[in-house]
């Protein structure tokens, strides 16, 4: 078998989304671990209706932080949070720092002894 490349979903699969996100909502908000649970979750439920409403061009083509933010803003008014533009930037940036799950980088250890990551071509080698 020729493999040529391993293709991975990250989201949810290799990252924790949910323990990262919840642990910066409880750090920035001040909440307990339940309500920051739930943040997170309602944060998260945001993402496939804000995906639609921009399929559908209600809401344009835009970087993923910005619906990140987009939606983190409708959860906190909906939980009747209140939060700085500087707290609000930081946890929409909470999506850039999730935590591997612990099997993460031994799985990819082994898979590398099997599957090496080849150089990408230089001019000089095509």
């Amino acid at each position: 078998m020729n493999i040529r490349a391993l293709i991975f979903d990250v989201f949810g699969t290799l990252v924790d989304w949910r323990s990262g996100v919840a642990r910066e909502l409880q750090n920035h908000l001040r909440v307990s671990a339940q309500e920051a649970d739930a943040l997170a979750d309602a944060w998260r439920d945001e993402y496939q209706p804000a995906m639609e409403a921009v399929r559908a061009g209600h809401i344009a083509f835009c970087k993923l932080d910005l619906l990140h933010r987009r939606n983190l803003d409708i959860v906190l008014d909906r939980f009747g949070h209140e939060a700085d533009e500087a707290t609000r930037r930081e946890l929409t940036l909470a999506w850039h720092r999730l935590d591997a799950w612990p099997d993460v980088t031994p799985a990819l250890q082994r898979l590398r002894t099997k599957y090496l990551p080849r150089p990408a071509p230089t001019a000089t080698s095509r």
